[in-house]
């Protein structure tokens, strides 16, 4: 039985709510994108056909449908759902669900898919009790996460669940949700708003709705459509406003000039980015990533200066945060060049991916009883002890005597760096060009 009172706030709750929550689909045939999981052919479409789910964790990006496939899968296949955050539950929570799973099961002979969001959160112990119950079957685990979960799950629990990905929501199925939310709330479109919309989202659906929400409620009150201008001031002007791949193109050559050390060229394309309304924060990652990537060794510092302008944006924000960018870009783009980092790590990579070779015994952990006895460390030569600080000794599986990884190059302080190194470890070979991995 319902209260005036429940109707009431159902019909206000109705008004208020954001788009977001009233264009939650009802069934898998309303949800927009992931055709690769929900779509005819998708498999988590036939387990809820077959009325039979088995754990797996949804990974992808924010706004991408996680928790809304989650509910949808459970509804669809006759599962109770219980749903838990890793943000607010603890092990007492988690416990609690799963005794409810059980009961529900003995009692009724029903399922329950038990959802936990941001699952990455919970910490091992919260993990090791899932593990238990997903595997006699008290429940289908179903964990959503945006963090990549081979890092942040225990690999028991991944073991146990299947992993589905997730992918960023297309401009065509984008343009849907733009079209659905202009119509549930009474609005009218322009097209170069809906794409300034659609641009603003990069793929997030709850974003696009959102900005669609307050873009909505600015042209009303000037008793407009929505224009592109409203969707600039709904986001504070952070706004794409040249196409996708024009976004790409002049991030690249942003990239590039710092890489070929033009600095006006640099300082043209971070300018035309900001105007365009670029995340100074995906600006600020960028210049950090390049400054391992193409000044390197040549100049260490560039990694200081470009990670300090990435905590300085945190600090301060846009607009100000402009001229700490410039600083950093120009840094770069006058800093000496060098991808010995990247060679060496590409080559190192290689090597590894190649196949797992042995330690050396003298290398090898000795700080446990018996390691003496296995030959452990006994032959290690500790560098400190000879007054040159540095010894003679294979450090290199066996395999992989005399292979060379880094390679470096002339240019800036690399070359003063690596001098005195070979002088201090007086290797045999100072002219060592250093041979890629064969």
């Amino acid at each position: 039985m319902t209260s005036l009172f429940d109707d009431a706030a159902n019909e206000r709750r109705g008004r208020s709510a954001p788009l977001a929550e009233l264009l939650r689909p009802h069934s898998l045939d309303e949800v927009v994108g992931q055709a690769h999981l929900v779509g005819a052919n998708g498999p988590i479409r036939a387990m809820v056909a077959a009325r039979r789910l088995t754990s797996m964790i949804l990974w992808g990006p924010a706004g991408t449908g996680k928790t809304t496939i989650a509910r949808l899968a459970a509804i669809g296949a006759g599962y109770e759902m219980e749903s838990l955050s890793a943000v607010t539950s603890g092990v007492r929570d988690v416990r609690e669900a799963l005794e409810r799973a059980r009961a529900r099961l003995g009692e009724h002979d029903r399922s329950t898919v038990l959802f936990i969001d941001e699952v990455h959160r919970f910490n091992k112990a919260q993990q090791d009790l899932l593990l238990p119950a997903t595997e006699v079957g008290d429940v289908v685990l179903i964990g959503a996460t945006t963090e990549n979960p081979y890092f942040e799950v225990n690999a028991a629990l991944l073991s146990r669940s299947t992993l589905w990905r997730l992918v960023r929501l297309g401009v065509s199925d984008l343009r849907v949700l733009v079209e659905r939310g202009a119509q549930l709330r009474g609005v009218r479109v322009s097209e170069a708003a809906a794409d300034a919309l659609v641009e603003s989202g990069d793929g997030d659906a709850r974003s696009v709705l959102t900005t669609l929400d307050t873009a909505a409620v600015l042209a009303a009150s000037e008793g407009d459509a929505i224009e592109v201008g409203h969707v600039v001031r709904a986001r504070d002007g952070r706004v794409y406003h040249q196409s996708r791949d024009t976004h790409y193109d002049q991030v690249s050559a942003l990239i590039k000039s710092i890489r070929g050390s033009d600095p006006d060229a640099a300082l043209y394309w971070l300018i035309t980015l900001l105007e365009s309304g670029e995340s100074a924060r995906f600006i600020a990652r960028r210049l950090v990533i390049l400054a391992s990537e193409d000044v390197g060794l040549a100049d260490p510092r560039a990694l200081w200066t470009a990670q300090a302008g990435a905590s300085a944006i945190e600090l301060v924000g846009l607009p100000e945060a402009r001229l700490t960018l410039a600083h950093v870009t120009i840094a770069l783009a006058l800093a000496p060049k060098s991808n010995s980092v990247t060679r060496a790590l590409a080559r190192a990579t290689e090597a590894v991916r190649r196949g797992g070779a042995d330690v050396p015994d003298h290398l090898r952990d000795a700080h446990y009883a018996g390691s003496a006895r296995e030959g452990f460390g006994v032959e290690y030569r500790y560098p400190h002890d000879d007054p040159s600080g540095w010894v003679d000794q294979q450090y290199l599986p066996d395999p992989l005597v005399g292979v060379t990884f880094f390679d470096p190059s002339p240019h800036g302080e690399e070359s003063a760096t690596v001098r005195d190194w070979r002088a201090r470890s007086r290797l045999r070979d100072p002219g060592s060009t250093g041979a890629p991995v064969e």
